[in-house]
C-alpha cells in the first residue's frame, strides 16, 4: 500500500513508503536494543507537523544527527502499533533527509499534542523483507513434508 505524503494525524497502522515534512520536536537518544533478530541499533525521534506529532524510529543505517527544531524530509517510511501507540519507521540512510526551513513546518511550540491513532494491533512490521525460509525445509540438506 503506498501512501505518498500525508500528513501526521492521517498516519494509519501499516501504511508503507510514507513521506512527511515534520519537525524536530525532540531528537532522542540513539540506544541499543534486543529484537528477536538480535542486538539493533535505533534512534526514537519526536517528530510533528501543523497536524500532530508522532515517534520516528530510525533503525540502524538510518540514524542521522539531528537537532531540535530541524526541519526533516521522511520518505519511504513504515508504520507499526508498539505498545499501542503509532509509530513511523525508516530503515536507510536516504530515508531522512534534513532540509531548509522555509517556514512549511510550525515551530515546534505550535505543533499540537494529537497523534495518529493506533486503530487495532498490527504485525510490527507489515511484510517481510529480504530471506524468507521455504515450507518444509528443516535444514541438513533435507525436506521434510
Amino acid at each position: 500500500m503506498s501512501e505518498g505524503k500525508v500528513k501526521v494525524i492521517d498516519l494509519k497502522p501499516g501504511m508503507e513508503r510514507v513521506s512527511v515534512l515534520v519537525r524536530v520536536i525532540d531528537p532522542g537518544e540513539i540506544r541499543k536494543i534486543t529484537t528477536k533478530a538480535g542486538e539493533r541499533t535505533i534512534r526514537e525521534v519526536i517528530v510533528g507537523d501543523e497536524s500532530g506529532r508522532v515517534k520516528l524510529v530510525m533503525w540502524g543505517r538510518s540514524i542521522k544527527e539531528l537537532s531540535q527544531g530541524d526541519v526533516v524530509e521522511v520518505s519511504g517510511a513504515w508504520t507499526t502499533v508498539f505498545r499501542g501507540r503509532l509509530q513511523l519507521n525508516v530503515g536507510g540512510p536516504e530515508n531522512v533527509k534534513v532540509v531548509e526551513d522555509t517556514g512549511q513546518v510550525p515551530v515546534a511550540d505550535e505543533i499540537p499534542e494529537e497523534e495518529p491513532k493506533a486503530e487495532g494491533q498490527v504485525p510490527r512490521r507489515p511484510r517481510q523483507r529480504g530471506f524468507q525460509r521455504k515450507r518444509g525445509f528443516r535444514g541438513g540438506g533435507e525436506d521434510f513434508e
